[in-house]
């Protein structure tokens, strides 16, 4: 099996990697020069963890290789993956689908042979069969079939979903592309994971699906908390309570700052959008999304209310500025609106992030970076933690006393336990939970 990967961003490079651990030959193509050479270097440009590993492995056995050259890869392909990205366009909610489309035309060009050609990018419905069309008008005579096959990746989790995923879905008609992609994936489906096979309509629908249902859990449990510090409830139990049920399940019922990333914010606009245009508008969804943005501004508001109602001249040490542990990806994350309101409002903003500092920098003037945890925690008057790392959670809580001015943990992913923490000696806010005092005598 011989696979051509158009794109070496996110989902292109960890499916790539991840198909030539399956034994697969594959070239992994890109139109920038200077990251294909580091890629064949073992330089990898983004933070995942067991990447760069799987990739020097896999380049080192001549399985995996890394080109500009797309007709050179595409030629003896089985399967073209078509896997660039689908930002936002600059009018609104819909994905932009330039690249694929541009990648499509170039794909259509280098065909030789009967070829599978797999929108492996994340893309509206339709946009399928418009590759196949612009494929067909510029290569009238070429064999092929478009296949959607949508990515169900987590970030810091990505090679585990690939090779160990809940399930593929492959949007497809005729046997011949459904043999291929059986080939394709023979490794998972020898290990018996759910390979559902729809039309391609229906692959393409299910990606944004999935990840607005997500997106809704994620906001609702939120909701939640608000209601949970008002009447005094704790959300931590009442999530527990609910996810107990096996119809609603515990996983993404974790209060916080609202969701960020590549793929919710991004996904869910482009449902809705998408929604608006067939006459059948998504309004849980719409709902979801504006409540979402709200939240991160009130995260801000949260933290500067524990300070007495102003941070002007106040140092604030912060913890975690990526929109979740073990990735530097700084897309839609809460940070980027937390630190700024606090900055306008007169904060000195002091921060560490093990991974996301370098992709930070240029986009969060103002903030001081800072070598450790600890340091950003020097004199400060309040702590927040906004991304849950592991190296967070066990912090020594008496150090963070004794460095602080005020010692107050503002914990805006409750991973610490309360009576731990005011039992150090420091104030603890949390979400959707009471404000802890610090125990006297501590």
């Amino acid at each position: 099996m011989r696979i051509a990967m158009i794109g070496t961003g996110y989902v292109g490079l960890v499916s790539g990697a991840c198909f030539s651990e399956f034994g697969y030959q594959v070239a992994c193509v890109d139109t920038d020069a200077d990251k294909i050479a580091r890629l064949g270097c073992g330089e990898i440009p983004i933070y995942e963890p067991g990447l760069a590993d799987m990739v020097k492995r896999n380049t080192a056995a001549g399985r995996l290789s890394f080109t500009t050259e797309l007709a050179a890869a595409v030629k003896p392909a089985d399967a073209v993956f078509i896997a660039v990205g689908t930002p936002r366009d600059e009018y609104g909610g819909r994905a932009d689908l330039s690249y694929v489309y541009a990648a499509a035309r170039e794909v259509a060009a280098a065909l030789d042979g009967y070829t599978v050609v797999v929108t492996k990018s994340t893309v509206p419905v339709g946009t399928g069969r418009e590759v196949g069309r612009i494929i067909a008008e510029t290569r009238p005579e070429a064999e092929f079939d478009v296949v959607s096959n949508p990515e169900f990746l987590r970030e810091g989790s990505a090679i585990n979903d690939f090779m160990r995923p809940d399930r593929v879905v492959i949007g497809t008609q005729g046997e011949r592309p459904h043999g291929v992609m059986r080939l394709v994936y023979r490794p998972l489906y020898l290990n018996e994971t759910p390979i559902l096979f729809t039309g391609l309509e229906t692959a393409e629908l299910t990606k944004y699906a999935a990840n607005a249902f997500l997106a809704t859990k994620v906001t609702f449990i939120n909701e939640i908390a608000d209601l949970c510090e008002s009447v005094g409830g704790d959300v931590h139990d009442v999530a527990r309570g609910i996810g107990l049920d096996g119809r609603i399940g515990a996983k993404f019922l974790h209060a916080g700052p609202g969701f960020g990333g590549s793929c919710f914010p991004k996904d869910t606009l482009a449902l809705a959008q998408t929604a608006r245009d067939a006459g059948a508008p998504a309004r849980i969804v719409e709902t979801v999304i504006e409540v979402n943005e709200d939240r991160k501004t009130r995260m801000a508001e949260r933290v500067i209310a524990q300070c007495g109602g102003s941070v002007e001249n106040k140092r604030i040490a912060v913890l975690g500025v990526t929109f979740k542990p073990n990735t530097d990806d700084m897309r839609a994350a809460p940070s980027l609106d937390i630190l700024p309101v606090l900055l306008a409002a007169g904060a000195h903003v002091y921060a560490f992030d093990p991974e996301g500092m370098t992709a930070a920098k240029p986009l969060l003037e103002g903030v001081v970076w800072c070598e450790d945890a600890y340091q950003t925690m020097e004199g400060a008057d309040a702590l927040v933690i906004i991304t849950e790392w592991n190296q967070f959670r066990a912090l020594d809580l008496a150090r963070i006393r004794s460095l602080m001015r005020t010692p107050m943990l503002v914990d805006l992913r409750n991973i610490y336990t309360p009576g731990d923490v005011a039992a150090a000696g420091i104030r603890y806010s949390c979400v959707g939970r009471p404000t802890f005092e610090p125990e006297s005598g501590a």
